[in-house]
C-alpha cells in the first residue's frame, strides 16, 4: 500500500500527483472575505451615522449658544460728544487792515463784535503784512489756537488765510487783504460753526 492511501481505504483508492485539493481552504476564505466586506460596510455606515448626529448636534450647539447669549446683537451707537471748541466771546480779535482801502479794520471789527467775538486793537496791518496779503484775510495766532481760536474764527470768513507764530497771548489777528469784500453771512457763519462743532462718527462693534 502507497504512503498516500488514506488509511481504511487498503489499496482501492489513491490520491495521485503531488497537491491535495483545496476545497476546504476555498470555502474558508470566501467566509474570511465576506465577514471583512461586513465589517467594512458597517464601519462605513457607522461613520456616516456618525457625521449626521456631529452636523445636528453642531447645529444645536450654536443655536444654544446664541440662546443662551442675549447680548448677541449690535451694540448701540453712542452718541458722540460735540467738539470742545471755544465761544466767540472768549476770543480776543486784533482786526488789522493791510489794505489802502480806510475803515475796513473799524466796520469789519463792528460787525465781530455783534457775533459775539471780543475785540482787541483795531488799526493798521504791521510792515511785515502791510499792502502785501493778496487773500481775503490773514488769521494769525498762538499754535494753541490752531484747532480751536482759528477754525472758529475762520467760520466768519471764507477764503482767509491759518497761520501761527511764537506769541505768548492767545489772541488772533484779523489781517485784512486785498480780496477782503466783506465777512461772510451772519447765516451762513452761523451754520459753518454748528458744523465746525459736529464731531466725526465713531463706528460701533457688536458685542458677539
Amino acid at each position: 500500500m502507497s504512503m498516500l492511501t488514506p488509511p481504511g481505504m487498503g489499496g482501492e483508492y489513491r490520491i495521485t500527483g503531488d497537491k491535495y485539493p483545496r476545497m476546504r481552504r476555498s470555502r474558508h476564505r470566501r467566509i474570511v472575505l465576506v465577514v471583512l466586506a461586513s465589517a467594512a460596510a458597517l464601519a462605513l455606515v457607522g461613520y456616516g451615522v456618525a457625521q449626521l448626529v456631529d452636523v445636528f448636534s453642531g447645529d444645536e450647539k450654536r443655536g444654544t449658544v446664541a440662546a443662551d447669549r442675549p447680548d448677541c446683537k449690535p451694540a448701540p451707537k453712542p452718541s458722540p460728544s460735540p467738539k470742545a471748541l471755544p465761544k466767540p466771546a472768549q476770543i480776543t480779535v486784533n482786526v488789522l487792515n493791510a489794505t489802502p482801502r480806510s475803515g475796513l479794520a473799524k466796520k469789519t471789527a463792528d460787525e465781530l463784535k455783534k457775533r459775539g467775538f471780543t475785540i482787541g486793537e483795531v488799526g493798521n496791518a504791521t510792515k511785515e503784512y502791510d499792502k502785501k496779503v493778496d487773500a481775503a484775510a490773514v488769521l494769525l495766532g498762538p499754535k494753541s489756537a490752531l484747532e480751536s481760536g482759528l477754525p472758529v474764527l475762520g467760520t466768519q470768513l471764507a477764503g482767509a488765510e491759518r497761520k501761527t507764530d511764537d506769541r505768548k497771548g492767545k489772541e488772533i489777528d484779523l489781517i485784512i487783504g486785498k480780496a477782503f469784500t466783506a465777512l461772510a453771512k451772519k447765516e451762513d457763519a452761523e451754520k459753518a460753526l454748528t458744523k465746525l462743532a459736529e464731531p466725526a462718527p465713531t463706528p460701533s462693534r457688536g458685542n458677539c
